[in-house]
């Protein structure tokens, strides 16, 4: 089967994509505006599609007659655009068919909300997409807010490599207790609630139990827009000291960060999936997730961490003192944590999930005949 990827080659989660499809046999022709440098299997075929523009933004409206006469030559089974947005602009104009759409996050959370014409066409694509492929429940059900007459609609789990991802006692500092998180440093993901929760959880443990509370500490994988405001933050909240900024390190270096944690803590204002909470579990670690989109489906409560009320510091504070005074349970969730990622959001089976949709619709690919513009 051959496919074609609409989608961002400078996204980690395209690359593991089409990487796996590639391994499997499939012949993938990546066609993107933004060009990577994450490596490539060596039978995935690229095509940059800027167009006249500079500007992605405007090589979206602007490129679809170079991607019609590209993918004319090419001949996929199959379009799949990444994101509702400008690839999913650019496989609407394209006119091919079959077309899926995979949505991903602020594509359906915050883009159709900017301005009527945002809105418009971000429903405009939905509505021509054969299929809407989403991570999770939750965003589905965004997704039919926004446009309710899409023709049909899947989840697709983004899974986790647990083969890549899994325990390594030997990078955790047995002296500390690490809590920390690996994210973009933007304001949705409430990395700013994640300090107030820590400095809150350390004050009480430093006057109730003193050389638990000396231990803690708080690691932050990640950088972005809001990086000095945290960082002046932490100092505000007098845990500056304790506290690490790491800034933004390759994929493959996540999983040496992961194990250096006790608990990971996701407080996002709202999230469309969660596979930093599936990785950080499949490390072994426990987890502390607020109770927006769809990281509660990440999340066993209870059994492989918590979900706590969104926006609420003193509830996910509370959920780190008891992980910090109960070493047992902490080893008892991490236990169950790694064991709830691979029954349930290992890579193969997201992969296979999404295998099988490519066969059921190239197996009725002829019933797509007709350009929905």
């Amino acid at each position: 089967m051959k496919i074609a990827f609409l989608a961002a080659q400078s996204s980690v989660h395209t690359v593991r994509w089409v990487n796996a499809l590639a391994e499997r046999g499939y012949e993938i022709h990546l066609f993107t505006v933004h060009p990577g440098r994450e490596p490539l299997h060596p039978a995935v075929h690229v095509h940059e599609i800027l167009g006249l523009f500079s500007k992605p933004s405007l090589s979206y409206f602007f490129s679809a007659p170079n991607l019609r006469k590209k993918i004319s030559e090419v001949k996929p089974d199959i379009l799949h655009a990444h994101y509702a947005t400008g690839y999913g602009t650019l496989g609407r104009l394209s006119r091919f068919r079959p077309f899926l759409l995979s949505v991903w996050g602020s594509d359906v959370y915050e883009y159709p909300f900017s301005s009527p014409l945002h809105r418009y066409i971000v429903t405009r694509n939905l509505r021509a997409a054969d299929l809407v492929l989403s991570t999770s429940q939750a965003m589905a059900q965004q997704t039919l807010k926004l446009e309710p007459n899409v023709r049909g609609i899947e989840i697709t789990p983004f899974g986790v490599d647990v083969a890549q991802f899994r325990p390594h006692p030997e990078h955790k500092n047995p002296q500390l207790f690490t809590v920390g998180t690996v994210k973009s440093l933007a304001p949705q993901y409430g990395v700013d609630l994640l300090l107030h929760a820590f400095a809150l959880a350390h004050r009480h443990l430093v006057e109730n139990a003193p050389n638990i509370g000396r231990s803690l500490r708080l690691l932050i994988v990640g950088d972005g827009p809001d990086r000095k405001r945290l960082e002046s933050l932490s100092r505000r909240l007098k845990i500056d000291k304790i506290t690490t900024f790491v800034g933004a390190v390759p994929h493959k270096e996540v999983p040496r960060y992961l194990n250096q944690l006790d608990v990971y803590v996701a407080l996002s204002r709202y999230e469309s999936f969660g596979v930093a909470v599936l990785e950080a579990q499949a490390c072994g670690i426990p987890v502390i997730v607020s109770e927006v989109g769809g990281l509660p489906e990440v999340v066993s409560h209870e059994s492989t961490g918590f979900v706590v009320p969104k926006e609420n510091p003193w509830s996910a504070a509370e959920k780190i003192i008891l992980f910090a005074l109960n070493r047992e349970l902490l080893s008892k969730m991490g236990e169950n944590s790694r064991k709830f990622v691979a029954n349930s959001f290992s890579w193969e089976k997201s992969l296979k999930k999404m295998e099988n949709i490519y066969e059921v619709v190239y197996k009725n690919k002829n019933k797509y005949k007709n350009p929905r513009v």
